[in-house]
Parts: C-alpha cells; sequence; structure tokens
C-alpha cells in the first residue's frame, strides 16, 4: 500500500492498515491529510503517544480511556501527583522524544480471559473490561506501552508529529459523580503543521470572544454561587440589550399573527404526567410539594417547575372552544424554565438552570402543516440575516425514549420533510434526535468563527393533542383534533445572546447595542448640549449616555471604545454653534462631522437595519 495510505473505510465504518490486512478488508482509502476519517486514525494515535509519555515521566499512572472526541482527544488516568496546565510542555516535549524513536505500533489479540489476566492488577482496565461484551479483544503496543484499544491507529509513531495538550481538566470514571475523580487531559492534532497553526490562532481567537469574559468587560451578566450556580444576574447594559431584542421579536410576532399567552411556571405534577414529561423527561425537572389542605384535612400535592411551556399552552387552547376558522392558532410567550443540570455542566450562558425560551406554538390543521412550517422557515431566515449568521437544518427522528405509535411519528416526520423539499430547502438527518413527543428540525447556526450552534427548533407533534384531547369544530361541525407545532427561533435569549457576543466579539449592531451612542462633550459648557442631543436620541429609542467625568477627553473617549459603543460624538465649540457632531463610527472605523438632523437620519437607518 501507499506510504500515505493510513486506513480503509468500508460501509461507514474506519479500519486501520493492521486491520485490514489481517481481516482482509478492501474499501475507500483514508489518506494521511485532514479528512474526518483520516483525523480520527490521527487522533487516536496521538492519545495512546500522550499516555505512553505520561507513563514514562509518571510511572504510577493508570490509564482508563482515550477516546477522540470533537474538539480533539482526550485520555483519562489516575496518577499520585496533581497535574496542571504547566505540566503540560513536559509531556508534549517527552512525546516529541517518542515521535522521534519511530516507534512501530502493532495490533495484538487476546482472548477475553487472557486480557483479565493479563490487566489484573489494573483496577481501571477492570472497569474498561466491564463494558465490553466481546469474547475476543484487542492491544495496541508501542515501545513498552500497551493498552486495551479497538483501534484504529497510524503504523507508526513517526506520523504522529503536529499535535499540541489543550488542558488539564477533571472526569469522573465514566461520567458517574459517585466515583472517583479521575485526571483528564485533551489534546489536538493534525496531519500538516499548518492546520494546527490555523487552529491554534483559532483557540486564541475564541478565548478573546468567550462570552464570559466579555460579559464581565461589558457589564452585561454576572453569577453569584451565594444565590446559585447555573441562575444568571442580568446587570442594567445586558438588560438593555436582552430587552431590545425581546422588544424586535415581539412586533415581529405580532405582525405574523401571533397571540402573546402565559402560562404559570408551577403546575401540578398530574399535568405533567399526562403530557408524558413526568416519566420521559422528570430527571431534568425539579419538584416541590404544596400543602392544599387544611388543620382536618391535612394534604400535600406535588407540583413540577415546568421545563417547558407547552402544557400551559395546551390549557389556554383548552380555555374555549375552537373552530377550524380559528386555526391555525399561534401562541406566543417568553416562557421562563427551569432544568436540572450537573454542576459540571453548567457553562456561562450556554448552560443554565433558569433560562427564557422564545416560545410558540402553532395550533393547526394537519392539511397545514407544510405552510406553518414554510413560514417559520422565513422567519427564521429573517432572524439569522439581521445577525448576519449562517444556518443549517436538520430533521431529528424518533429517539429511544418516546411517546406515541411509530405511524404518527412516520407521518409527523414526512411532514416536516416534505415542507423542506417542496422549497428546495436542504436538510441533514440526525436518527434518534427528536424530542421525546415528536420529529423536529433543528437551527444550527454557524458564527464568525465557523462553529455550529444548536439554537432554534420546529417539531409536529401529534401525541400532546391526543393525550390532552385538544379539539376543534371542522367545516363539517365535526369534532376534530389539530396538529401541534413546538417552535422556537433563538432558542433561549441566554444561549442566543452568548453566542451572539461571541460572534461579534461584543461588537452588536446597533439596533440592539446596550449603549448605542456615548455623547463626550469636550468641556463644562458643552454638558448641555450633549443632554440636549441624549434626550432627542432617547426619544428617538436610541440609548445614549453623556460621558462628562472629571477625567481628560482622550481618557472618556477610550473608555467608550473600551465598551465597544458603536457611536461616540464629540462635541465642542464649534459643534455647539453649528447645532452638529464630530462622528467616531466603531462599525466603519471611520471619523466624520454631521449636522444634528443629517446624524439623527442615520441613526435611524442604522435602527431599521434588522430585516424580521
Amino acid at each position: 500500500m501507499e506510504d500515505n495510505i493510513i486506513g480503509i473505510k468500508k460501509e461507514g465504518k474506519i479500519y486501520d492498515l493492521q486491520t485490514a490486512k489481517i481481516e482482509g478488508i478492501e474499501g475507500e482509502k483514508i489518506y494521511y491529510d485532514n479528512s474526518p476519517e483520516a483525523l480520527e486514525i490521527i487522533r487516536h494515535s496521538t492519545a495512546h503517544l500522550m499516555a505512553q509519555a505520561i507513563k514514562i515521566l509518571y510511572p504510577e499512572a493508570k490509564f482508563f480511556v482515550g477516546p477522540v472526541v470533537e474538539e480533539g482527544f482526550y485520555y483519562d488516568f489516575r496518577i499520585n501527583d496533581s497535574l496542571s496546565d504547566a505540566d503540560l510542555k513536559k509531556i508534549e516535549k517527552k512525546m516529541k522524544e517518542l515521535v522521534k524513536k519511530k516507534y512501530p505500533i502493532e495490533k495484538r489479540s487476546y482472548a477475553r480471559e487472557e486480557i483479565i489476566q493479563k490487566f489484573k492488577d489494573d483496577d481501571l482496565k477492570q472497569e474498561v473490561l466491564k463494558r465490553i461484551e466481546d469474547d475476543t479483544l484487542t492491544t495496541y503496543i508501542q515501545g513498552e506501552f500497551e493498552d486495551l484499544c479497538r483501534g484504529p491507529h497510524v503504523l507508526n509513531t513517526k506520523f504522529l508529529h503536529n499535535f499540541k495538550l489543550m488542558r488539564v481538566a477533571g472526569a469522573y470514571l465514566g461520567g458517574d459523580s459517585d466515583k472517583e475523580m479521575l485526571t483528564r487531559v485533551y489534546g489536538i492534532a493534525f496531519a500538516d503543521k499548518e492546520s494546527l497553526k490555523e487552529h491554534l490562532h483559532f483557540i486564541e481567537e475564541a478565548k478573546k470572544r468567550d462570552h464570559r469574559k466579555l460579559g464581565q468587560e461589558l457589564k452585561l451578566f454576572t453569577f453569584d454561587e451565594s444565590i446559585g450556580a447555573g441562575l444568571p444576574l442580568w446587570l442594567p447594559n445586558g438588560a438593555r440589550l436582552r430587552t431590545r431584542l425581546e422588544t424586535l421579536l415581539y412586533e415581529a410576532h405580532r405582525r405574523r399573527g401571533y397571540e402573546p399567552v402565559r402560562g404559570p411556571e408551577l403546575l401540578k405534577s398530574e399535568a405533567w404526567k399526562k403530557s408524558g414529561h413526568y416519566d420521559n423527561y422528570g430527571e431534568n425537572m425539579y419538584f416541590t410539594r404544596i400543602n392544599e389542605g387544611d388543620e382536618k384535612n391535612p394534604k400535600t400535592v406535588e407540583y413540577g417547575i415546568k421545563p417547558m411551556n407547552c402544557v400551559g399552552h395546551i390549557k389556554i387552547y383548552q380555555s374555549e372552544l375552537r373552530s377550524y376558522r380559528d386555526l391555525p392558532l399561534k401562541f406566543f410567550e417568553y416562557g421562563v424554565v427551569h432544568r436540572h443540570e450537573m454542576s459540571g455542566a453548567l457553562h456561562g450562558l450556554f448552560r443554565v438552570r433558569e433560562f427564557t425560551q422564545d416560545d410558540a406554538h402553532i395550533y393547526c390543521m394537519p392539511n397545514q402543516i407544510k405552510e406553518n412550517v414554510i413560514e417559520v422557515l422565513e422567519f427564521v431566515d429573517t432572524i439569522m440575516r439581521s445577525f448576519d449568521f449562517e444556518y443549517e437544518l436538520e430533521v431529528s427522528t424518533k429517539p429511544e425514549k418516546a411517546i406515541g405509535e411509530d405511524e404518527i411519528w412516520e407521518i409527523a416526520t414526512e411532514g416536516l420533510k416534505e415542507a423542506l423539499d417542496t422549497n428546495g430547502i436542504n436538510y441533514g438527518i440526525d436518527e434518534g434526535g427528536g424530542a421525546f413527543y415528536g420529529p423536529k428540525i433543528d437551527i444550527k447556526i454557524k458564527d464568525s468563527l465557523k462553529r455550529k450552534w444548536q439554537c432554534g427548533t420546529i417539531q409536529v407533534d401529534f401525541n400532546l393533542p391526543e393525550r390532552f384531547e385538544l379539539e376543534y369544530t371542522d367545516e363539517n361541525n365535526e369534532k376534530a383534533r389539530p396538529v401541534m407545532l413546538h417552535r422556537a427561533i433563538l432558542g433561549s435569549f441566554e444561549r442566543f445572546i452568548g453566542i451572539l457576543t461571541e460572534h461579534t466579539g461584543g461588537e452588536f449592531p446597533f439596533f440592539i447595542a446596550p449603549t448605542q451612542v456615548v455623547i463626550v462633550p469636550v468641556s463644562e459648557s458643552h454638558v448641555e448640549y450633549a443632554k440636549k442631543l441624549q434626550k432627542e436620541l432617547a426619544q428617538m429609542r436610541i440609548d445614549a449616555e453623556v460621558s462628562s467625568r472629571n477625567e481628560s477627553l482622550a481618557k472618556r473617549i477610550r473608555i467608550a471604545e473600551k465598551q465597544r459603543v458603536p457611536m461616540i460624538l464629540v462635541v465642542g465649540d464649534e459643534e455647539v454653534k453649528n447645532e452638529s457632531v464630530a462622528v467616531r463610527d466603531r462599525r466603519s472605523r471611520e471619523q466624520y462631522a454631521l449636522e444634528k438632523e443629517e446624524f439623527y437620519k442615520l441613526a435611524k437607518e442604522k435602527m431599521n437595519e434588522v430585516h424580521f
């Protein structure tokens, strides 16, 4: 075989060259490059290279698993010493020494009893064996390092030049919080030096854009462990930004015929049992008991804090009789929900325990599914274009844990696909990724760093209308069952604002920026004119601040620039005299002078750049 071939792909499965030769497998050749298939082999092999280096440096080390993951690879292990990020350079240095030694990487097969005996003194390997049912198992050996592994791997350590160890973390054994904490080291590897360099640059840029860092710098939000983890506190700047977004979306919903509603945040557990949430989503919910009896007849009733808004909206639908003439009926709510998340999973605004969904439910007749899905997709497109997001769509099918008959799921899934196919919209398939009550279209947005984020969703649901016996009177004056479309475009305000912060690097579009204009008077005599501008801008729904603190003009301008304010207006004698402004436009990186009314016209145009 050619020197730059490192594996074979057949029927979607990846085999390294050793396995392909042993088993006589022929298929598509995997070359030494940055294709997903090649990177799986390269990164898996680099994980073993790292483990070999760690074993040399820390002879007492015992290893659990070292898989390839989306962000590279990692290895979980136990050592006596405490590792930190500062130790990674030492491990990298040893890895480079091993690469130069050009160790062959050899695959070996053993009977299960042989493997159990071979690793009899290694409790972590025994834990791994509990998760494998095969009678014949394999190891890979390089130098004196041998580990239980299915592969695939390259043939020699000499192929593994372009890697970087990224960070040290802790990880529970097998992800079980009741078991011991192991040390985990993450790394990345590529086929060439340029790709590694590009990736490391991307990582540095991502660090600069980290919404948690920018959230503090721009005073958007904070967290306080004394009141609870995963519960964001919105500061004035962040609340202004969020309120602008909420207001724009509210108006956009109303123009599209949605009716605002609001459901309670606490519902009896009987309602969640009827909906299926109790059995299928209960581990993600919070429950409490409320005394609803009296002294003579004490009685406590279990309630569940809502993780979703659909049950409340169902009850609003049932509050009066509905006719086919009422359909489609569209309810929307900025619904506050709570979901139980493990502390280790919490991550800024991306993963919290309380968040607000831009949630909507559309009740329609079966023959209206396609037109309503298309209308929602049009809504999605206008929002994404307004924030300069690219996006992809994915149809997610029935998961293992679900309610409803297969036939109903098939009808619902085909309804989504038909809506997309009819309009020539490209989409992927996520097998088993649907909600427990219905299939869905997932909206995955791509930010300025080309990262993909799961945000909004459109779900077709025949099951909840059936469970709650929803009805409408059809054109023959007979009772019929509506279809329920669940729909969120942003997903949640928290997550979307976090993504938007990183997408823009804190340089928010003018129409939602927390502070859109800062007016900097040159001296005390110009403050009155600055305040007049501020007042007139407020009447145009534009947030402006006057920076008149007892500091130099240059420092006040620098402070405004550091806060990434889109427009800075400097006003002095000339501006007061001519009723004009000296503009520093942060977005266009230009400075220019305008008459006051000309600036107001420009500001209005920027406020109207939103498309939804």
